[in-house]
């Protein structure tokens, strides 16, 4: 199961996801791609995925363990990947992926449009204190995770990136921007390392 979760304010109509997809049904692997809509709340949104997850085994898509789950989280939605990786040793690709989203969006309380298909959400304060309660400090297995970070990216700061995922396999793409414009041209690496981590999957994170 690939499961690709959003930014903010995106949708499963995003520009990476759509690329993901397409390349998925090139190779007839459409059964494998899972990217829901994510709800305004980061609590909410955790709980989605793994009913996600769990309804996915409990009908018997995944009932071979040498296919697990490897989340791919973009922005926002990397926040998220880095946490469920840490809390169910699942394998995680992030693409200019939040490391302190609840100071990052904190501009941008209130009424906030969607970038696809019209309609809007609405950011509470409540939203910043979920972000902040989900947040990993360090993170532990780097060989889990796999970072594409863009030096042009105009709204996060690579150089965060760089600094929370000391040790995981890295992509610094020189320019492109937040989007990563060009991601056709890296989608048979994320791939790569999807089936590379479905062969022998990290061990979850021990518990405290």
């Amino acid at each position: 199961m690939i499961l690709y979760l959003h930014g903010f304010r995106s949708s499963p109509n995003s520009f990476k996801a759509r690329v993901m997809a397409a390349r998925l049904a090139e190779l007839g692997r459409s059964d494998e791609w899972c990217c829901p809509m994510l709800p305004v709340s980061p609590l909410e949104t955790v709980a989605l995925v793994e009913s996600l997850v769990a309804e996915a085994r409990a009908t018997g898509a995944m009932a071979s363990a040498a296919k697990p789950v490897t989340v791919i989280g973009s922005s926002l939605g990397g926040y998220f990947a880095t946490h469920l990786a840490e809390k169910h040793g699942w394998p995680a690709v992030l693409l200019n992926p939040a490391v302190v989203p609840q100071r990052d969006l904190s501009a941008y309380l209130g009424e906030q449009p969607l970038w696809h298909g019209g309609g809007s959400i609405v950011v509470e304060p409540h939203h910043l204190d979920e972000l902040r309660a989900l947040g990993i400090t360090s993170i532990t297995r780097p060989e889990r995770y796999y970072l594409m970070a863009a030096t042009g990216d105009e709204v996060l700061d690579y150089r965060e990136m760089l600094a929370h995922y000391p040790g995981a396999r890295t992509k610094l793409i020189e320019g492109s921007d937040h989007a990563i414009s060009e991601f056709a041209q890296y989608v048979d690496d994320v791939l790569a390392f999807c089936d590379a981590s479905h062969v022998e999957p990290p061990a979850p994170r021990e518990a405290a």
